[in-house]
């Protein structure tokens, strides 16, 4: 069997980390998000990868190369003029899919759900496709996906909202909604539903149609870790989580220089960063090549080199407003 990693999209509500790169291939703890992803499918022995690619292609694939070093095999797919949406992206790749069970996974995504569980469940259901959900416990804004004897239903709206305070009030016999975590597996026939070399997302193309024309699409409900890294706060929260019982929770990538004088705490620091004598840095993270200069106090933000920005012909109306500040660009996470 085959699994195909998502990592086509433009990740703007993580700009400006995705200036120079794409989401699945921003850092993550030591290596590349998407190689994360690659080596928890291999885990389970899907061996043969596809990869779509749209967005600074070029970043993907050096994060991943040929997949050795995560223990896979890669083939690269790019659409290319325009996106295609994560049904247009199998349709892209079909030429690899099209004969046998296949799994999809996000590229943006840290989990530890058992898919060899789901295999299990797919098969004994005899479904066309098998969705992995998850109890929404924290009542975030994921489609809510509602389930029957075991079988995908419909699709919902968001959940409603709540503040932890209302959440920890809540009745504990209320079931959370569940959500979709982005992993799936697909029979070939599948392409059935899907059109040939057009934009077109995955639930609306094939779900919705195989539902109301009764197919049977599998339910496979797990309370497995996962993490979707979306949002630049999300990414430094999942990072410290990660890093739960170090004591100053602090990532630090190659050629960085921190000065002894320096206080860093629960920061996540990418490579070839300078660090001067005085500095305090608290919560943030200090992209690739930043000098944060002596006595600079950062909490709370992200911080790249100003002269990113050249980079790109605007700011995407999605991310999150920063100011230039000396040499670089810093982006306060709390803006809410």
């Amino acid at each position: 069997m085959k699994a195909m990693i998502l990592a086509a999209g433009f990740g703007t509500r993580l700009f400006p980390l995705t200036i120079d790169r794409t989401k699945p291939a921003i850092p993550f703890l030591g290596k590349p998000l998407v190689g994360y992803v690659a080596e928890y499918v291999a885990k389970f022995g899907f061996t043969e990868v596809v990869v779509n690619l749209h967005h600074q292609p070029e970043s993907v694939k050096k994060a991943l190369g040929n997949g050795e070093a995560f223990g896979v095999e890669i083939h690269y797919t790019e659409e290319t003029p325009k996106i295609l949406g994560t049904a247009g992206a199998l349709d892209n790749a079909r030429q690899y899919l099209e004969n046998e069970t296949f799994l999809i996974v996000n590229g943006k995504i840290i989990t530890d759900i058992d898919i060899a569980a789901a295999l299990e469940t797919h098969k004994k259901s005899g479904a066309l496709a098998t969705m992995i959900l998850k109890p929404n416990t924290n009542r975030e804004k994921f489609t809510i996906v509602e389930t029957e004897d075991g079988l995908v239903k419909t699709f919902g709206d968001f959940p409603e909202l709540f503040s932890a305070d209302q959440l920890s009030t809540l009745d504990s016999g209320l079931a959370a909604p569940l959500m979709f975590t982005g992993i799936h597996i697909l029979e070939p026939r599948v392409f059935e539903y899907i059109p040939r070399g057009v934009y077109s997302d995955i639930v609306p193309t094939f779900y919705r149609p195989a539902i109301a024309e009764g197919e049977k699409i599998a339910a496979h409900v797990t309370d497995g870790n996962w993490f979707e890294i979306s949002t630049i706060p999300r990414y430094l929260d999942i990072s410290l989580a990660m890093l739960d019982g170090q004591s100053d929770k602090l990532v630090k990538g190659a050629n960085c220089r921190i000065a002894d004088g320096a206080t860093v705490k629960d920061s996540v620091i990418w490579d070839n960063v300078t660090i001067a004598d005085g500095a305090e840095l608290s919560r943030t993270i200090i992209a690739d090549g930043v000098q944060i200069g002596e006595g600079e106090r950062f909490e709370n933000v992200a911080v790249v080199r100003a002269e990113m920005l050249s980079h790109c012909e605007e700011i995407p109306p999605k991310a999150l407003k920063g100011f230039v500040q000396g040499e670089n660009y810093v982006v306060p996470l709390n803006q809410w």
